[in-house]
């Protein structure tokens, strides 16, 4: 398996562990929305959605993986170049200042965290030192507005136990996780422990305090390499009661030879059951939507690892990686299906180190009210042209996900921008997201384009309601003004 490049992305403890199977990404709830159940960002609250993206491996001031983040705007026409901001440490407003290593932007989630109606941007800067204390880490809420995100006012939320850990702000998620109304934000660092921060978030930095939630992830007993922490959080309703849930993403060791495994905690007035957890299939990467219109949440992960590494076998693997659907119920998980390039419909077909579902969103491409499920498969090889990356698009019905018309893109679609090359990666990451505001959601892929990452827009054919590469663009980090020294890693980690 290919995995070099996400060695940026996770703590060196977790490198050396899982030999780089490793991602950060995180979602959260808002309140712009491409579905009634899909949740998306809006920043500068003229109802489209945004995306934003982390280029935590950038140059700010010449300090090398400073990081910063860049915020796309949505618009009747789509993303450009023109419709952003960048932000980061040395920003006008932004607690500190741009440093060597900070990594700020390795992780973003969002949430109306004041209440004011636009949508806010937590921050993770897990490199971040803080009174001579290494790598403590931080995390900065960028407050939204009409105008979109700013620096001006951003506050940072506290560390509960800086003594007990490092890389505060390490894996983000929001979400209303004890049905107060308020956005609570759930934050990792280098131990196994989530800490949630509830009540919101003032202008002043102020929440309704915190508490802590034990994960039953590897805590390094008696190995001394120490804690693996969580690789993912991401949030979402799946029991339907209004209570926003969890799903930890992470290592545990007593079973599955180091594999990820998936935990989900359920929400409720007390907020996350602390003591009690369901696991899940494992995966890196998880979704969470009501597929099938049923009223639950369903949980997509992305086991995106081979069926044997010549070890013996893997848990629950596939040549070329599969995707691993959970299906809600009102007191957790019911049906579980998986999805491969060999299923029928699915473009393509499994070979080794594919990776298929090593990135994973949800949307509403038709309209028709079913969600659909973009799957990143970034180790595909095409025409000659190893892991240039494709995104293969599974349509949600009544009955949930299927192969049946699913589609594929890679950079020798006709239309789509840029060229088939050796490493692009196409797939890094996906989102699902309607940035028009005509409520179906067009889908924007990151890659590693040139070593520097890029992000393509692609929009929905309004006659066939099918994403096509027709009239699609890609924005490149020099466009939107982030510097290509040290490869960015612009577009590699979008906020979900």
């Amino acid at each position: 398996m290919n995995h070099t490049t996400r060695t940026a992305l996770a703590t060196a403890a977790a490198a050396v562990l899982t030999g780089g199977l490793l991602t950060v990404a995180t979602a959260s709830t808002a309140v712009a929305a491409d579905s009634a159940t899909v949740l998306r960002p809006d920043f500068n609250c003229d109802g489209k959605g945004d995306v934003v993206t982390g280029a935590m491996l950038a140059h700010v001031g010449g300090k090398a993986e400073a990081g910063q983040i860049v915020a796309l705007y949505g618009s009747g026409t789509g993303l450009s170049a023109t419709r952003r901001t960048v932000i980061s440490q040395d920003t006008a407003g932004v607690p500190g200042s741009a440093e060597a290593g900070d990594r700020f932007g390795q992780d973003t989630a969002f949430g109306d965290f004041d209440k004011d109606g636009c949508d806010d941007l937590a921050v993770g800067a897990p490199g971040e030192d803080v009174s001579g204390d290494v790598d403590a880490g931080s995390v900065t809420v960028l407050w939204g507005s009409a105008s979109g995100l700013t620096g001006s006012g951003s506050v940072t939320v506290k560390d509960p136990a800086p003594s007990s850990h490092d890389a505060w702000g390490n894996t983000l998620a929001v979400g209303d996780f004890d049905l107060d109304g308020k956005a609570d934000l759930a934050t990792t660092t280098t131990k196994t422990k989530v800490y949630v921060h509830r009540g919101g978030i003032t202008r002043a930095g102020a929440t309704g305090g915190w508490y802590g939630v034990v994960t039953p992830l590897y805590t390094g007993e008696p190995d001394p390499q120490g804690d693996v922490p969580p690789l993912n959080l991401h949030a979402g309703d799946v029991t339907g009661d209004g209570a926003t849930d969890l799903v930890v993403d992470g290592m545990e060791f007593d079973e599955f030879d180091g594999y990820p495994h998936n935990y989900l905690f359920l929400g409720g007035k007390s907020g996350l059951q602390k003591e009690s957890y369901q696991e899940l299939r494992p995966g890196v990467v998880t979704a969470i939507g009501d597929i099938d219109r049923d009223g639950f949440g369903d949980i997509v992960s992305g086991a995106e690892w081979n069926e044997s590494d010549g070890d013996g076998a893997t848990p629950y693997g596939a040549r070329g990686g599969q995707v691993w659907i959970t299906y809600g119920s009102g007191t957790g998980v019911d049906e579980i299906t998986a999805i491969n390039q060999d299923t029928s419909g699915v473009p393509g077909a499994s070979e080794t180190d594919d990776m298929f579902g090593y990135e994973l969103d949800l949307g509403d491409v038709d309209g028709d009210g079913y969600l659909d499920l973009a799957v990143g498969v970034p180790g595909e090889d095409v025409d000659g042209h190893a892991d240039t990356g494709s995104v293969v698009l599974l349509h949600g019905t009544a009955d949930g996900l299927t192969g049946a018309g699913a589609q594929s893109f890679h950079q020798g679609t006709a239309g789509f921008p840029g060229d088939n090359e050796d490493g692009d990666q196409l797939g890094m990451d996906v989102k699902l997201d309607d940035v028009t505001g005509d409520g179906r959601a067009e889908l924007v892929v990151g890659s590693w384009e040139n070593g520097n990452g890029s992000v393509v827009h692609l929009p929905v054919d309004t006659a066939t309601g099918r994403i096509t590469a027709t009239g699609s663009r890609a924005l490149s980090p020099s466009a939107v003004g982030v510097s290509t020294s040290g490869n960015p890693g612009f577009g590699i980690n979008f906020a979900d």
